[in-house]
């Protein structure tokens, strides 16, 4: 008997395993090894008729021994010949010349493994996933996936007909990672994770969890994919800060890139990040916001979801185009002075099967027992931030999007679903933590990570947080959470409901349109006047406003007024800037056409012009966050639902706004003000250019009488149903 039969022999039940899929550890079996005195290569290639080796230089070395049916060949080889190429003959004919995979060593050194295991590794993207790699002169893909739990990973493509059996990983035990570097795979192809779990039942085939692109429905597959983009914003990013700056104007403008506009020309289509990199950033400088608040961009499988259900926290959107085009539309938003704000969901993920549910058989990435880990209401799953491979997946995900996308600024979906551990849950369907309570202590030691780690990154950081968690955005050092924002989801709620209200009816709730600033400075906030509220039958914001048509627009207009005047950094969803009669959908494009009348672009006007006045005067946005930038001067005339107060700057400037919330013209309306002189309105929303009656007092003089607990005042006639901005002549503003 020879050699390799006797090879064959005594491998018999390893083989049977390699070749049925089983065997969990390939390289002990696969590439070269010493059999006795001799180096034998042995090679999986069910696909193949005849396999010949032969050397880099195209020497036959010798042809393989078939010693299973199944496609296992084997052949002797000079014992320095360990770089050999494989000459593959197909059943159908074809012949082609490949590398060995098993004949590589392992790729992820030991530094790697540790950190890895650790959960310490902040670049784990560049560990993990599918990188492409040249060893030892070879090109190729180095893939690797935590799998603990997992008696077999293989990577199954385009590249090896999908089968399991021809690209088994190498296990590292000790925290659970598989790895394997396959020559020859290169940019844009398809893959997914095979996996066994612990009992050899095969799983669904899964999507890669740090996948950078991911292919289109109905296909589900990840792409291998590395950027080759070249960034221009050298200059902006040079400027980031670990200490965010406070005191700067922030006017975002939400989207939801699928239906901000599409091209009604071939076939209603999306647009693609090229595209929005010309139309939507052009748009937003010209209308003078700030910052892009982008709903998740991250690959999701559901269009429904808007993107809050993600499926590839790695991976942008191929809704719109590949992974670079991507980086192309944040480079422009730069250039054009805009900074990028990201929703990115680290609360939950769906159930779909390719993807992290389950991912090798056990509750992997989530809890294993639903009181923990799932959420009945969005039947998603929770992920465990007890556990310290979950916490680098995470974070990981977050500083990939700020370094290699150049993001500026994550804002944490649904961060309250996160905190309480009985959150929209009976009694008996949660479990207290260790200390009895509702807190999830493992969420608030993540996101206090995590905050620490993206303002390190020079990025900041937003809380969609609704509830009275103290310290949201409080340092961490200060026992906070160390979000660098926090969103008002108390002042949205209370004037909402009071712009809602009849006017006759306003004086019997004008307490919610006087209570926010009792707690302005507890947080560093930003009203939102976002997505939510233009969905699932809540209306329009114009759908929401009381009265006949021409008093539903002049309340709107009244109500973003007195929102850019109010102490916090402003969010406005995209549509609600002309008017938009319908809520929003996700299926359709905004109703651009409402342009065509006057109502909506006096609408979009006022909102232009208020960003510039924004922008340009400090009182409006440098004290935003303390009492010392903010005074009432009158807060209690609510029979004629009338609000006036001071904003000021720290140099001593300051702007006068008064709000008057009834179809009633207020003649003669007498206000207290700190000096003398004379006093302009920069902003009147029932200007005839915005849509309104053109009522109003161009320039007005304070008097010596005083009013208000004020040396001076001002009589003013204030528009039905409109707010003022006045500004003191040379007063330096």
């Amino acid at each position: 008997m020879n050699t390799l039969d006797t090879d064959a022999q005594q491998n018999h039940d390893a083989f049977a395993a390699l070749l049925e899929g089983r065997h969990g550890d390939p390289f002990s079996l696969l590439g070269v090894h010493n059999v006795g005195d001799v180096c034998v290569v042995r090679t999986l290639q069910p696909q193949a008729e005849r396999v010949h080796l032969v050397d880099v230089d195209g020497e036959h070395l010798a042809v393989m021994q078939r010693v299973h049916d199944g496609g296992l060949f084997t052949a002797v080889v000079p014992p320095r010949k360990r770089h050999y190429l494989l000459r593959i003959r197909t059943h159908e004919g074809q012949t082609y010349e490949v590398e060995d995979p098993y004949r590589f060593p392992q790729t992820l050194g030991d530094l790697d493994l540790y950190l890895l295991g650790e959960g310490s590794d902040s670049k784990i993207y560049n560990k993990l996933g599918a990188q492409l790699r040249t060893i030892a002169g070879v090109s190729g893909a180095r893939f690797a996936v935590w799998a603990p739990n997992a008696s077999r990973v293989s990577v199954v493509g385009d590249f090896n007909d999908w089968d399991g059996r021809r690209h088994s990983m190498r296990v590292h035990p000790a925290n659970g990672i598989w790895e394997i570097f396959i020559p020859g795979v290169a940019q844009g192809c398809r893959y997914k994770y095979e996996l066994l779990d612990s009992n050899g039942k095969m799983l669904p085939l899964k999507t890669d969890p740090y996948g950078r692109f991911h292919e289109p429905p109905p296909g589900n597959a990840s792409i291998v994919y590395e950027s080759r983009y070249d960034w221009q914003d050298g200059d902006w990013t040079g400027k980031r800060s670990t200490v965010p700056d406070l005191d700067k104007p922030v006017s975002i403008y939400e989207v939801h890139l699928g239906s901000w506009r599409r091209n009604s020309l071939e076939d209603n289509r999306y647009l693609t990040y090229r595209e929005f990199a010309d139309e939507l950033v052009g748009y937003v400088k010209e209308m003078g916001f700030t910052h892009i608040e982008l709903l998740p961009v991250s690959e999701h499988p559901f269009d429904g979801s808007w993107g809050y259900q993600p499926i590839g926290m790695f991976a942008p959107t191929q809704r719109f185009g590949e992974p670079d085009e991507f980086c192309y539309f944040v480079d422009h938003c730069h250039a054009a002075g805009i900074a990028i704000i990201l929703d990115w969901v680290p609360a939950h993920f769906p159930q779909d099967e390719h993807g992290l549910r389950r991912f090798d058989g056990t509750a992997l990435f989530e809890h294993e027992d639903p009181r923990k880990g799932a959420h009945a209401d969005w039947g998603t799953l929770i992920f465990n931030f007890g556990r310290r491979e979950v916490i680098n997946y995470l974070i990981g995900s977050a500083l990939y999007w700020i370094d290699e996308f150049h993001i500026d600024a994550l804002r944490v979906d649904a961060v309250a679903s996160m905190l309480y551990l009985d959150y929209s849950r009976k009694d008996g369907e949660w479990l207290p933590n260790e200390l009895g309570g509702n807190e999830n202590l493992e969420a608030v030691a993540f996101l206090r990570r995590l905050n620490t780690e993206l303002h390190a990154h020079g990025a900041t950081s937003y809380a969609e947080e609704s509830t009275a968690w103290p310290g949201v955005s409080r340092p961490v050092d200060q026992d906070g959470l160390g979000f660098t924002y926090k969103w008002n989801m108390g002042w949205m709620n209370d004037t909402l409901s009071y712009m809602g209200e009849d006017s006759v009816h306003r004086k019997h709730h004008h307490d919610k349109m006087t209570f926010g600033p009792v707690y302005a400075f507890n947080e560093n906030f930003v009203l939102p006047l976002s997505h939510d509220e233009v969905v699932h039958g809540k209306r329009s914001l114009l759908g929401r406003m009381p009265g006949d048509e021409w008093q539903r627009f002049a309340n709107l207009r009244a109500y973003y007024a007195s929102m850019y005047a109010h102490p916090g950094k402003k969010l406005l969803f995209m549509g609600s800037e002309i008017a938009q009669y319908q809520e929003w959908s996700h299926d359709r494009s905004l109703d651009w056409h409402l342009l065509d009348y006057p109502s909506h672009r006096g609408v979009q006007r006022l909102i232009c012009d208020l960003n510039d006045l924004y922008r340009r005067t400090p009182a409006l946005y440098e004290v935003d966050f303390a009492s010392d930038g903010f005074e009432w001067i009158n807060w209690e005339d609510r029979d004629n639902s009338v609000l006036s107060w001071i904003r000021r700057d720290k140099s001593g400037g300051y702007v006068i706004c008064v709000t008057n919330f009834t179809p009633v013209i207020r003649y003669d309306y007498r206000l207290g003000v700190p000096d003398k002189g004379q006093f302009e309105e920069v902003i009147n929303t029932d200007a005839e250019s915005y849509g309104g009656s053109g009522c109003g007092n161009a320039i007005v003089t304070a008097d010596n009488m005083g009013w208000h607990g004020r040396p001076h005042s001002l009589r003013v006639t204030i528009p039905p149903l409109a707010t003022l901005i006045l500004q003191r002549r040379n007063d330096g503003c």
